[in-house]
This record gives structure tokens, C-alpha cells and sequence, in this order.
């Protein structure tokens, strides 16, 4: 299986709390919601067929505990999530849970980094990481993550968790795809390409 990552972010690249004011209040955060506005018909349409291809969900154990929470709730017919998010098998990173309530759920604890890897040798689509910021970051400086789908909402929301903190590590990308949609929103697939070059700029005669 393939790793990808999924990931809601403001230009300032918060990703906490997109969906609701009461997602994600840690660390005092207010400021959850911003996402919202910006949801259009071509943002659905991109995210069901994505979520189309899991054959699994990794989380980290605060997202797991909100999904845990919410998407049981959800009991619209309509909703093009739903069955999906609640049927998936579940695989939730963390050191203190022993079992999961959303069922089907795996808990990964010491070294998660390789039992991820263990994971993605297993037959199959793609292993999705829905939010988790942390495991991201962590997964992310351990090589193992195969693809970035971001989601980049038109607002600054200054202040709150971002994807890319400052310290964390350096990663090579190159774009897949681009688009924008008419609410406003950027929709970028990268794949990963190990360590970021670098290079001087000597001129606009060395580049064109």
C-alpha cells in the first residue's frame, strides 16, 4: 500500500481545527471553523473519490478520538463519507491507548514509524492519514510517507497548530497536480522526493 497523507491547511499553514470552532480547542485555540466557508462541490467531489481509494485509516490519537466521536453521529444516507469513514479498518498511533471504540481499530504503539512500513508492504491501495499533524510530521521525517494531498483554504488564521512547525524536518516534493476550485480553495498533490535540493542562483541565462 501507498502512504498518503490528507491534509486541510490555511495559507499560513495551520491545519488545527478546520472543520468546526469545537473540532480542536487544545492549547487554547479559538480560531477552529475556517475551512467551512470554503467547501464547494468540486472540494466533495475531489475528497470522495480520494477517501475512494483507502483501503485503511492512520491516525493519531487525538483525531482518532474526534472521528471516534463524530462519524458514528453521521447518519445521513446522503453524506459521501460516511460508510466509508466507519467501515475502513482503523489504525490509531498512540502510547497510552491499549484498544479502540471505533471499531474495526489497530493500535500502534512503540515504534510506529515501522510498523507503518510494515503496513504499507501489505497488499493494497492507500493507507490514508486523515488530519494527525503530529504523525505527519514524525512519518514524514522517517521517509515513509508516499504522497501530500493539501487542501489550502484562502484565510490567514494566525495563530494555531500548523503542519510545518518551525525545527521540523526537511523534505523534497514534487508536484503531481493543481487546482483550484470555485469556493477558493487550492488542491495540490505532492510526491515525496527525499531530501530537498538546493542550489545558487547565478543568473536567468542558467535557468531558461
Amino acid at each position: 500500500m501507498r502512504l498518503i497523507l490528507t491534509e486541510f491547511v490555511s495559507l499560513d499553514g495551520v491545519s488545527q481545527g478546520p472543520g468546526s470552532p469545537e473540532e480542536d480547542t487544545s492549547d487554547g485555540f479559538t480560531r477552529g471553523g475556517w475551512l467551512v466557508p470554503h467547501i464547494d462541490e468540486v472540494f466533495v467531489r475531489r475528497t470522495v473519490e480520494w477517501l475512494g481509494e483507502a483501503d485503511g485509516l492512520l491516525l493519531g490519537r487525538h483525531t482518532y478520538a474526534a472521528f471516534a466521536r463524530d462519524w458514528p453521529q453521521i447518519t445521513d444516507p446522503a453524506d459521501p463519507f460516511t460508510a466509508l469513514m466507519n467501515s475502513l479498518p482503523k489504525y490509531v498511533a498512540s502510547q497510552t491507548l491499549t484498544e479502540g471504540t471505533w471499531h474495526p481499530t489497530t493500535v500502534l504503539s512503540g515504534d510506529v514509524a515501522s510498523q507503518v512500513a510494515e503496513l504499507k508492504r501489505r497488499p493494497g491501495r492507500e493507507l490514508q492519514i486523515h488530519g494527525s499533524a503530529r504523525l505527519a510530521q514524525s512519518l514524514l521525517a522517517a521517509g515513509v510517507i508516499d504522497e501530500l494531498r493539501l487542501v489550502v483554504a484562502p484565510v490567514v488564521v494566525g495563530s494555531g497548530r500548523r503542519l510545518f512547525p518551525d525545527g521540523g524536518a526537511p523534505a523534497g516534493l514534487r508536484l503531481v497536480s493543481s487546482e483550484s476550485t470555485p469556493g477558493g480553495l487550492v488542491i495540490q498533490v505532492y510526491a515525496w522526493a527525499g531530501e530537498p535540493a538546493v542550489a545558487t542562483y547565478a543568473g536567468v541565462s542558467d535557468i531558461v
